[in-house]
């Protein structure tokens, strides 16, 4: 427990004041429970309150899965790394050795067709 005396006194006199060190780092939930077909799961309520800890986890590569009702509803799962974007690695005289659009409507006539048809 914080020492507020110690904190107010240590304002007065202008000195530092050191926090305690926490005692544990480990993440403990009550309320979780390990399912065999689901793995880790956690109530909703639950998964609220610790929501940081639970993102920890997860981060770590653990599923956790979040139930209401006693229901799983989401899965919470460690993001793989996505590819980037693909890169247009052509030139532009690439670009204009494609053939021109002859035939068939134009950008254009199909986007007017289709605001036309919602009423804008």
């Amino acid at each position: 427990m914080l020492d507020v005396g110690n904190y107010i006194g240590a304002v007065k006199r202008k000195a530092g004041f050191k926090y305690p060190p926490l005692r544990s780092q480990t993440f403990t939930l009550k309320e979780a429970a390990m399912v065999p077909e689901f793995g880790l799961t956690v109530p909703v309520r639950a998964a609220r309150a610790r929501l940081s800890a639970l993102l920890e986890m997860v981060a770590a590569g653990r599923e956790v899965t979040i139930t209401s009702d006693s229901k799983p509803k989401a899965v919470l799962a460690p993001v793989t790394a996505r590819r980037g974007r693909k890169v247009f690695t052509g030139t532009i005289e690439a670009l204009h050795k494609l053939p021109m659009q002859t035939e068939g409507p134009y950008a254009e006539e199909i986007i007017r067709a289709d605001r036309d048809g919602r009423g804008w």
